[in-house]
């Protein structure tokens, strides 16, 4: 599996372009239509998943649901695991930054894409509109149960790894 990350927009949110062979999964298409489907190439999109519907990660959906004719996956689904194609992946509910916030977890490859959640050192805004501190800390006390080796890929801002998360973020150690 390879993951290109394309920055967009003013907020410079991280869409992710994961492609298997010559299929892609587009996550979080936030603006600039154009460098993503620049980024997209000759890959074939099969899916678009949404990790929440906050502006500046939605921005150019609707432009490549059109272009590209493809389905969404988001909050709407249920918490498992889906084989889309070669893909194969689990929703985890997250919520806390926003109420539509997911997490997709690729377990076999030790990814987890989780948009606004988690930052290096930080996690997602909880004073916003369909925001909850309270969802924050069960979604991170939901997260710690997964193994330290995981690469996390959020919204915005570089990569991190849970381990590293779980021993340096305060808002890890400070939920209960």
């Amino acid at each position: 599996m390879k993951i290109d990350k394309v920055e967009v927009g003013y907020l410079e949110t991280n869409c992710y372009i994961v492609s298997i062979e010559d299929k892609c999964l587009i996550i979080d298409p936030g603006d600039e239509i154009d460098k993503i489907i620049n980024k997209i190439g000759n890959l074939k999109p099969i899916g678009i998943i949404v990790t929440h519907y906050h502006f500046d990660h939605i921005g150019a959906l609707k432009e490549l649901i059109n272009k590209y004719n493809v389905k969404v996956y988001d909050y709407k689904l249920e918490e498992k695991e889906y084989n889309i194609d070669k893909f194969k992946f689990k929703i985890i509910y997250t919520k806390g930054h926003d109420d539509t916030c997911i997490t997709i977890y690729f377990e076999q490859e030790k990814i987890m894409f989780v948009g606004d959640f988690i930052f290096k050192d930080s996690i997602g805004r909880v004073d916003l509109e369909n925001s909850n501190e309270l969802d924050m800390i069960s979604s991170i006390n939901k997260i710690k149960k997964y193994p330290n080796d995981i690469t996390l890929y959020p919204g915005h801002g570089e990569l991190t790894n849970l381990g590293y998360e779980k021993e340096n973020n305060i808002f890890f150690k400070n939920a209960q």
